[in-house]
């Protein structure tokens, strides 16, 4: 570690959600929190267009301007917000040694972890260019929007067979994309899925190319794997329920992390395994991952925080 270590008090890493509900509660709290907003300053919600379903905005609100709104509101209180990336942690001893990419190293007595998670993508060009416009890898964030219209999902785990279920409630028609055979969700969510009378299955296929203009997505183009032949379905939108992965690379060997690489989190607390490093957000919660469970638990680590120092 260099000589020009910089000592805080509560170092955030990430923002999002839950990292600017945090800033705002340790910031009141006079805690001086310094945050490194991370490789996605505002999180997972700078990719989604409209937020309706977060209290207190009762006409929804663009992802973006919304995480905006969060920064501001954070830096109001005295948070000093940075533009970039932890790169390294040392969590065996405190105070907690935390290097950046903007070249500083950190001493911190307490440290918040809201470094989300990554929605899995297929890959296709055509998914990056809709991203928004009708690709999305949320259907409970996003399945609202199209209601009564007929949709695509691509997956066949346990989340894509709830993600599915949710839109055949609001949609006219949902076909479920699936490279295998058999979905690998449990029997109750097969049964399900299989069970609903306006999803269908497009067995052993997959996503070949989104088809759009410039009002959104218009269909999906999906080949059979087995025969290579493709097809168009009309549809107004493409969801992506392939899975999610924990931004958690640098947390690897420091702290307690899952099956499933999240941070274990102590029940009802944020408290990680080493005392006075909290997690909160969509980077210890792969069941909710909404942006107002995800800003509860941003506000439980800063008070968590408090208290720790204060003990």
């Amino acid at each position: 570690m260099n000589e020009n270590i910089e000592s805080v008090r509560c170092l955030i890493i990430g923002s999002g959600p839950a990292g600017y509900t945090a800033a705002i509660y340790a910031a009141r709290a006079d805690l001086k929190p310094v945050m490194y907003q991370g490789m996605q300053p505002g999180g997972q919600l700078t990719i989604t267009t409209e937020v309706d379903n977060f209290p207190g905005y009762p006409k929804g609100i663009k992802g973006p301007e919304m995480m905006e709104e969060f920064k501001q509101q954070a830096e109001r209180f005295g948070t000093d917000i940075r533009f970039g990336v932890v790169t390294e942690v040392d969590f065996s001893q405190r105070p907690f040694m935390v290097k950046a990419d903007d070249g500083k190293t950190i001493s911190a007595e307490t440290v918040i972890i809201a470094t989300g998670a990554s929605a899995k993508w297929m890959g296709m060009e055509s998914e990056k260019k809709f991203m928004g416009m009708g690709v999305s890898g949320c259907a409970t964030c996003d399945g609202f929007f199209y209601r009564g219209q007929d949709v695509a999902i691509v997956g066949g785990g346990d989340t894509a067979a709830e993600e599915a279920t949710y839109l055949a409630k609001l949609c006219k028609k949902v076909y479920m994309v699936h490279r295998r055979n058999e979905l690998r969700a449990s029997k109750a969510m097969q049964h399900k899925v299989l069970n609903t009378s306006n999803i269908e299955m497009i067995w052993d296929s997959a996503p070949e190319e989104v088809l759009g203009d410039e009002s959104g997505v218009t269909g999906l183009r999906v080949r059979n794997v087995k025969s290579g032949e493709s097809r168009d379905l009309k549809v107004m939108g493409f969801f992506v329920a392939i899975g999610h992965k924990p931004n958690t690379e640098i947390f690897v060997g420091q702290l307690d992390l899952d099956e499933m690489s999240y941070i274990k989190t102590k029940p009802g607390t944020t408290q990680t395994s080493i005392d006075g490093v909290f997690a909160c957000g969509d980077v210890q919660d792969h069941h909710y991952r909404q942006a107002v469970t995800a800003a509860g638990t941003g506000c439980m680590a800063a008070i968590e925080a408090e208290r720790f120092l204060s003990n």
